[in-house]
């Protein structure tokens, strides 16, 4: 009797169900797509952010408090200036060695070009091959690190660099270099003045000081100073979590962190996190974020991530009002309907379950259209805003679902309401 009540209700006032489905459908697609959006979008927003440059230094831990005993230097740091360059392909074997997107290490020194003013020549890997312990290879270097240079000429081949080099755009335009020139720098160190011959590859735009450097093969600056395998900082592009009040905690103190915590903290990608695990991979080296780097995207990665939040929520309190108001109507219009069922011994949770039962069904509907329609205003978003389609996530499905049922069952309270008050001897004698 239950399920033959049911079916009638559905076979009659098809366009009121078919509002209903369509107010849910409403509510639900933007749920779906906001959902869609929000769950795909910090690595999406935190890609376009990588483009701004690093957000980690990796510097060598300097030589700070004298540790002597008997006339005997203990302190293990003394003279550690220098990262060893063979150890930076640990930095792709760290917990979130997949989040570590573009490294690149420098050695600089002051030089004089064509023996007038200095500039800063910088040794660096432009698009350099690395092979991983783990038998992976990646490519990385300062063309992945800063893909927003504007380059006039070529990028120098890390396998076979010669003398070319890089230059800023001041500086070429202050001595008249175009790509294919040769220039002279001379530098001086301790083994005396180290004179190079070097040739124009390419100038560089970069916006900002860059363009008064020169940038050239790693191995060509250690060459000259002597140092060779050793590089002074590394510069890390990372994918991130934005902080919150576990990863503060963590950063002024993480001895302060129960084991949970630590745990949490530890597989969690926050910037404090992977900086920590690069130094346990790395002994010796201290990485520190760059703080206005990583601010500005935990800063902007919450803000969309609220503006996202309150979309949904809005979308969801409108669909809930209209659901009300449907329901509340289609009470009144079946107050004959239910009067007769409390006539004849129905009780009122009787009818409410039968009504509840309509309506989630009805928001089951809702749902199932609403998740089709915010898939595609999803996809829409991410060609739009990201130029990418976004990863489908099975997990936005059942919240959809829950959702819409949800709202149709809470934009019902009112009309549950309605139906507890209906006496059958004034609907069925003309009361109401």
């Amino acid at each position: 009797m239950f399920w033959r009540m049911m079916g009638k209700a559905f076979t009659r006032g098809m366009k009121a169900k078919l509002l209903a489905i369509i107010t849910i459908a409403f509510g639900a697609s933007l749920a779906g797509a906001m959902l869609t959006v929000s769950l795909d979008v910090g690595d999406k927003v935190n890609k376009e952010l990588k483009t701004y440059g690093a957000n980690l230094m990796v510097e060598p831990q300097r030589e700070t408090i004298p540790v002597e005993i008997g006339g005997v230097d203990f302190n293990p740091l003394k003279g550690n200036e220098y990262i060893k360059e063979d150890s930076l392909q640990k930095l792709k074997t760290i917990f979130w060695a997949h989040n570590i997107v573009a490294f690149a290490p420098y050695l600089e020194v002051q030089s004089k070009i064509n023996n007038k003013e200095e500039v800063t020549l910088i040794g660096t890997w432009f698009n350099n091959k690395l092979q991983i312990d783990t038998g992976e290879t990646v490519v990385t270097g300062i063309k992945q690190l800063k893909p927003w240079w504007e380059m006039r000429g070529q990028w120098i081949d890390d396998r076979n660099p010669g003398n070319k080099v890089l230059v800023g755009s001041k500086i070429a335009q202050t001595y008249k270099l175009v790509p294919g020139e040769k220039f002279n720098i001379s530098v001086k160190t301790v083994k005396g003045e180290q004179n190079r011959t070097l040739t124009v590859a390419g100038i560089i735009e970069g916006g900002n000081d860059e363009e008064e450097k020169i940038y050239g093969p790693l191995n060509l600056v250690q060459n000259i100073l002597g140092l060779n395998g050793k590089v002074a900082k590394v510069e890390v592009s990372a994918l991130t979590t934005p902080e919150n009040e576990l990863a503060k905690k963590a950063e002024k103190n993480k001895d302060s962190l129960t084991a949970e915590e630590f745990e949490r903290w530890y597989c969690t990608a926050y910037i404090s996190s992977v900086a920590y695990q690069i130094e346990e991979a790395i002994p010796g080296v201290i990485a520190k974020p760059i703080r206005k780097v990583a601010s500005s995207e935990g800063l902007i990665l919450g803000k969309i991530q609220l503006l996202m939040a309150l979309l949904t929520v809005t979308a969801l309190i409108s669909s809930a009002l209209g659901i009300s108001s449907l329901m509340t109507t289609k009470v009144l219009e079946r107050s004959k309907e239910i009067g007769l069922m409390k006539a004849v011994g129905a009780e009122d949770w009787q009818v409410i379950l039968l009504f509840m039962t309509e309506t989630s069904i009805t928001g089951l509907l809702g749902g199932i259209a609403g998740y089709g329609l915010g898939l595609g205003f999803a996809q829409i978003i991410g060609k739009s805003v990201f130029g990418t389609s976004l990863s489908f996530n099975t997990l936005v499905i059942p919240i959809v679902l829950f959702l819409s049922v949800g709202i149709a069952v809470a934009g019902s309270f009112s009309a549950m309401r309605t139906i507890i008050r209906l006496r059958p001897a004034e609907v069925l004698h003309g009361g109401r």
